[in-house]
């Protein structure tokens, strides 16, 4: 097996680039260790090497730069999104095995034996974050792999928050066809490109561990679980087997979401623990709700999206970001090489078609910085006329996760804003000044 599949290995990795702290005071899983992950939030990725009332490890913060993304898929950081959108249109059948690290301890299903953290002052329970869910429809034949958040409720059972994604697809089916469980592998602790896979958005049938497999080589191998039918990586850190109860429901949060808000309390369904297995020494794997390592996983493989579905319109788009000041889900910058009048227009509706929970998009040209809001904002600011170039679209399908929206219907009212500069004036009027060397 490739040294680079597991998680134990990237983290030797950030080690020797300096991308990685190691905390030696012990800590406390309530607030301790979110307290310290909050504070380093744009740092390092944080390896806390004592946990109080707990033999293991635990890490955080592995995703939460471009930078050790781009080192997990070795490609360079401004290759990122074409990367993302080749690996998405070919994805390669992961390897497969009878035996792995993960297997290494066979557990009873205790919850409580397991440094799961308590983030926020008003969070419901302590929850799992970084839980990489493996299911199969009925007949086998579409398997799914998505990152869901699942709070305690005892200690051989989980509150999971399913929303109408693929996995709800799957309880949705499974139910039709009269059963009233699905079947589950939740990985914890795997390395960054499976949890990148696991956030992508691919098509309903293709499993995600295909995505996972091209980001690694191949290096990926599964393997079955015994107590559940469910595929997990062999180099897992720890896997929880378990059954979604399709008929039991309790309130699940709040938690913390992508906007550092706290999310609405709903009814969703139980997971019951029916078996835990695990490397001897494993390291937890933990992800701060609402920090930078949140927001990148869920808006880094929709920047390709947005991309994609922009260069279907406007064959000249140079970049997307969604921005972090708008928790990299709600606000983006497109960059296009402008031909034509309406083109930036046409980028703005492109993307929001691309990215349903998009609020506010910002369209500019090539010569702006994608990542300077000051140059956004002179963008705005010198090339950018409310009465011509303001798009509003109201009552339209946004993110239930805007508190200032109707969260209940995920309806929002979307902005866009076209500051690129008009073809009917003279270029010279909207390049800024250049002083020549001496």
């Amino acid at each position: 097996m490739s040294a680079m599949s597991d998680l134990r290995s990237f983290l030797d990795d950030l080690g020797k680039n300096k991308e990685l702290l190691r905390i030696r005071d012990s800590v406390s899983t309530k607030y301790e260790a979110a307290f310290l992950m909050k504070k380093h939030d744009v740092g390092p990725a944080l390896l806390f090497e004592k946990v109080r009332g707990f033999r293991n490890r635990l890490v955080s913060g592995v995703c939460g730069s471009r930078k050790r993304i781009s080192m997990a898929l070795k490609v360079g950081g401004n290759k990122l999104s074409d990367h993302l959108l080749d690996s998405m249109k070919n994805p390669l059948n992961p390897g497969e095995s009878d035996d792995g690290p993960v297997k290494e301890v066979q557990g009873s299903p205790r919850l409580d034996q397991i440094p799961i953290l308590t983030h926020y002052e008003k969070d419901g329970g302590a929850y799992i974050t970084s839980g990489i869910v493996s299911a199969k429809s009925p007949d086998h034949k579409v398997e799914n792999v998505s990152i869901h958040r699942m709070m305690v409720v005892d200690r051989n059972h989980l509150a999971i928050r399913i929303v109408p994604r693929h996995l709800y697809r799957l309880c949705e089916i499974t139910r039709e066809q009269g059963s009233k469980s699905l079947d589950v592998g939740i990985a914890i602790g795997v390395h960054p490109a499976l949890t990148l896979a696991a956030s992508s958005p691919l098509p309903f049938g293709v499993s995600e561990y295909k995505l996972a497999s091209t980001f690694m080589g191949q290096d990926l191998k599964l393997i079955t679980c015994e107590h559940v039918n469910a595929r997990v990586p062999c180099d897992a850190e720890l896997v929880i087997e378990g059954k979604i109860l399709l008929d039991k429901e309790v309130s699940e949060g709040p938690l913390v979401d992508i906007t550092g808000t706290y999310d609405i309390v709903r009814k969703q369904p139980l997971v019951k623990v029916v078996h835990i297995m695990h490397r001897k020494d494993y390291i937890y794997q933990a992800l701060l709700p609402g920090g930078t390592e949140h927001q990148l996983l869920m808006g880094l493989p929709f920047e390709s999206r947005i991309y994609e579905g922009v260069r279907a319109v406007v064959p000249s788009v140079k970049g997307v970001r969604l921005t972090p000041g708008g928790c990299s889900w709600l606000h983006a910058i497109i960059s296009i090489e402008k031909q034509t009048e309406g083109d930036g227009k046409n980028a703005l509706l492109a993307a929001f078609a691309s990215h349903p929970s998009l609020k506010h998009a910002v369209v500019v040209d090539s010569d702006i910085d994608l990542d300077n809001p000051q140059e956004v904002e002179w963008a705005i600011a010198t090339r950018f006329q409310g009465d011509k170039d303001l798009i509003v679209i109201p009552n339209a399908r946004g993110s239930t996760l805007d508190p200032s929206s109707n969260q209940e219907l995920a309806l929002t009212t979307k902005v866009g804003i076209d500051a690129t500069r008009s073809l009917l004036k003279p270029k010279e009027k909207f390049m800024k000044a250049v002083i020549p060397r001496a």
